[in-house]
């Protein structure tokens, strides 16, 4: 048997032999490191043109609107001595919501309106409680109470100067204002 000194020297020479037969090659072509790559230039047609998002605003900049181009409504009415939101106008206030995610930069006054009846006092409440109830919706929609400024004119800024059913109804309301 062979000792260890003799086995390792034994396989010291043939893993020297294996290096050296594979440092040794017969071939005299150049070496080539790096593959032939072709860089492709830009033409009008590889250009990526990402389509222009439809605008959340008119032409003004201030009238929102919806997918087709129609303004969104933007007054919404209220039933007397209330300040609950009517199921009809739950879509347009969802739509000025998305508006308002999209545009973080944007934000809106909400007026809150009464009818003449009324304390001028219970009057600028009640118009308060209107502009609150839309504001918490929007705010429950995801858009940030940063981007919404309350006022309340209570019967100041009638819509309808008159002074029956008709003209409360129409007085009775809450106005979305984008700045």
């Amino acid at each position: 048997m062979l000792g260890q000194s003799k086995l390792r020297d034994l396989l010291g020479v043939i893993l020297a032999a294996f290096v050296i037969a594979g440092c040794s090659g017969t071939t005299t072509e150049p070496v080539n490191e790096q593959p032939d790559v072709e860089v492709a230039q830009p033409t009008a047609e590889s250009v990526d043109v990402k389509p222009e998002e439809p605008s959340d605003f008119a032409s003004d900049n201030m009238t929102a609107i919806d997918p087709m181009g129609r303004p969104i409504s933007r007054t919404f009415y209220f039933d007397y001595d209330q300040a609950v939101l009517k199921p009809a106008d739950l879509s347009a206030l969802e739509m000025h919501a998305g508006i308002l995610r999209r545009n973080r930069d944007r934000s809106i006054v909400i007026e809150g309106h009464c009818d003449e009846r009324g304390t001028r006092e219970y009057n600028l409440a009640l118009g308060e409680g209107r502009a609150t109830a839309v504001s918490n919706f929007l705010i429950s929609a995801g858009v940030r109470a940063g981007q919404i400024e309350l006022v309340s004119y209570g019967e100041e800024r009638p819509e309808d100067p008159g002074h029956n059913e008709s003209a409360w109804s129409r007085n009775r309301r809450a106005i979305v204002s984008y700045q």
